[in-house]
C-alpha cells in the first residue's frame, strides 16, 4: 500500500523530534499502521537548519502554502504554534482536502469550533493528541477508551512549568520568584512565563478536555483562570501540615441542577491552585511531570501520568495521530472517530457554570490580631453563611515574624482554616465580612480544595 505522505510545517523542538522518531521507528510504525508514513516536505523559515535536520530526500521550503498546495501531500502537520498564521494555514489545508495534525492547544481552544466544523464539511480529520499533556494519550483515552462511560469529572496537572515551581517551593522552602528563576535556568520556564504561571496554557488544555468529556463546543472564553503567582511558601508549608499539597489544577465537572442551592445544570470549567490530599496519587506528581484523573460512572477513577512536554514525548503523540490517519485515510468520513468524541450533530448545549455556582472546599489563611474573640468572630461569620469547618491551625504569636509588625500594632498570628464543600458565592460573601473585621490585618488568602475522591 502506498505510504501516507506528510508535510511538516515547523521543524523546531517538536518537529525535529517527530522527524527523528518517525525515521528511527519507521519499521515498527509501519507494522502498526499497515502502510508507511513519510515526511516528504518540510516548511520552515530557517532553511539551512531545516535541511541540516532532514538531510537528503526531503524537500525543504520557506513558504508553507507551497506545501499545502502540493497535490502529493496527504497530511499537514502544524507545529508552529500561536493563533495567527497557524489558524490561516490549518484552514487552508482543510479546504485543500488535507488531514491535519496539530499540537497547538491555543489554536484549538480559541478557534476549535470553526476548525472542527470546517474539517467536518470537507471530510478530513483534525487530530490533536499532542495538544494536551504531551506524551500522555489522554485524548484517545477520553475519546475512545472511555466511550462507554458517562464522564463525571476530569482533573489534571497539565502544565509542567507550574508543577515544577510548586514542587520546588515545597521541597526547598523557597518563594515563588526563587522557584521561577530556577525553572528558567533549567529550561522549564520561558523568558516570559505568563501563559504558564497565570494558568492560561492549562486553561487551553482544560477547555479541550471538557469538550471531549461532555460533548460540548470548545469554550475557552468561559473558563475561570487563576495562576500561581500569589501562592506563598507559607501556604505551601501550612498545606503540608494539614495533609495536603498545592497543585495548579485544570478541573471540569458535570453538575446536576440543585434548585435549593440555586445551581443550574451545567459544567464547571476552571483552572486555579488547589489543595489536594497528599495521599492521592496525583498529589505526588512532582517536577515537570503531568497527570490527569478521569472519573467515569462505569470505570470509576482512572489516572494517566507522564511527560507533558519535550521533543520526543510530544512527537510520540503526533505520530500516534499520523498512524490513526494512515489507518483511516480511505475510510468513510462518517465512520471515523468524531473530533470531540460525540457526533457533531449530537453536541450538547450544556452551559458553563459561573464561578459563583461552583462547589468546592476552601483553605483560608487569615493574619489576625492575637487577642481574645477573633476566632469566635471568624467562625461565627462562616457558620452564618452555612459553611462548616473541616480543620484548623493557629500559629502561636511568637512564631510569626513580628519584625514586620509596625510599632503600635498588636501581636499577630496566622489563623488557617479548611472548610467542607460549599458554594463559592457563599464563601465570597463570608470572605468580604471577615476581611472587614478590624482584627483581620492583611488580605485573606483563599485557595480552593478538592478531595478528588
Amino acid at each position: 500500500m502506498q505510504p501516507i505522505r506528510v508535510g511538516l510545517i515547523g521543524i523546531g523542538v517538536v518537529g525535529s523530534g517527530t522527524f527523528r522518531v518517525l525515521r528511527r521507528n519507521q519499521q515498527e510504525i509501519q507494522r502498526r499502521a499497515g502502510r508507511g508514513i513519510d515526511i516528504t516536505m518540510v516548511a520552515d523559515l530557517d532553511l539551512d537548519r531545516a535541511r541540516a535536520l532532514v538531510g537528503e530526500g526531503v524537500e525543504v521550503v520557506r513558504d508553507a502554502r507551497k506545501l499545502i498546495a502540493d497535490p502529493n501531500i496527504d497530511v499537514v502537520v502544524e507545529l508552529i504554534g500561536g493563533t495567527g498564521i497557524a489558524k490561516i494555514l490549518v484552514l487552508e489545508a482543510i479546504r485543500a482536502g488535507k488531514h491535519v495534525v496539530t499540537a497547538n492547544k491555543a489554536l484549538l481552544a480559541v478557534h476549535g469550533t470553526e476548525i472542527f466544523a470546517a474539517a467536518s464539511h470537507h471530510g478530513v480529520m483534525v487530530a490533536f493528541e499532542a495538544a494536551v499533556a504531551g506524551g500522555i494519550p489522554i485524548i484517545k483515552a477520553l475519546r475512545e477508551g472511555l466511550t462507554a462511560n458517562r464522564i463525571e469529572w476530569v482533573a489534571g496537572i497539565i502544565n509542567g512549568t507550574t508543577n515544577y515551581i510548586l514542587s520546588a517551593m515545597r521541597d526547598k522552602r523557597v518563594e515563588f520568584a526563587v522557584a521561577l528563576e530556577e525553572a528558567r535556568k533549567l529550561g522549564y520556564a520561558e523568558a516570559d512565563p505568563t501563559f504558564d504561571v497565570e494558568g492560561i496554557d492549562a486553561a487551553h488544555k482544560a477547555s479541550l478536555l471538557a469538550s471531549i468529556a461532555f460533548g460540548i463546543p470548545v469554550q475557552f472564553d468561559r473558563a475561570y483562570v487563576e495562576g500561581i503567582t500569589r501562592i506563598g511558601a507559607v501556604d505551601v508549608a501550612y498545606a503540608e501540615q494539614l495533609g495536603y499539597r498545592i497543585k495548579l489544577l485544570g478541573m471540569t465537572r458535570r453538575r446536576e441542577a440543585d434548585p435549593e442551592r440555586g445551581i443550574a445544570h451545567g459544567v464547571e470549567l476552571r483552572v486555579h491552585p488547589c489543595l489536594i490530599p497528599a495521599r492521592r496519587l496525583i498529589a505526588n506528581v512532582e517536577g515537570a511531570m503531568n497527570a490527569v484523573m478521569v472519573h467515569g460512572d462505569a470505570v470509576g477513577t482512572t489516572l494517566y501520568y507522564g511527560k507533558g512536554a519535550g521533543s520526543e514525548p510530544t512527537a510520540s503523540a503526533v505520530i500516534a495521530d499520523l498512524v490513526d490517519i494512515a489507518r483511516l485515510h480511505d475510510a468513510d468520513a462518517n465512520h471515523r472517530v468524531p473530533h470531540l468524541a460525540f457526533r457533531p450533530d449530537a453536541l450538547s448545549n450544556l452551559p458553563m457554570l459561573p464561578m459563583g455556582q461552583v462547589i468546592t472546599g476552601f483553605y483560608l489563611r487569615l493574619r489576625v490580631a492575637d487577642e481574645a474573640g477573633v476566632l469566635a468572630q471568624v467562625t461565627g461569620i462562616l457558620a452564618h453563611a452555612g459553611i462548616s469547618i473541616d480543620a484548623m491551625l493557629q500559629r502561636e504569636a511568637d512564631e510569626v515574624d513580628q519584625g514586620a509588625v509596625q510599632a503600635g500594632q498588636p501581636a499577630q498570628t496566622d489563623l488557617v482554616l479548611l472548610t467542607h464543600e460549599c458554594l463559592e458565592a457563599s464563601m465570597n460573601t463570608a470572605l468580604a465580612q471577615m476581611q472587614a473585621l478590624p482584627t483581620v490585618l492583611q488580605p485573606i488568602v483563599r485557595i480552593r480544595k478538592e478531595e478528588l475522591a
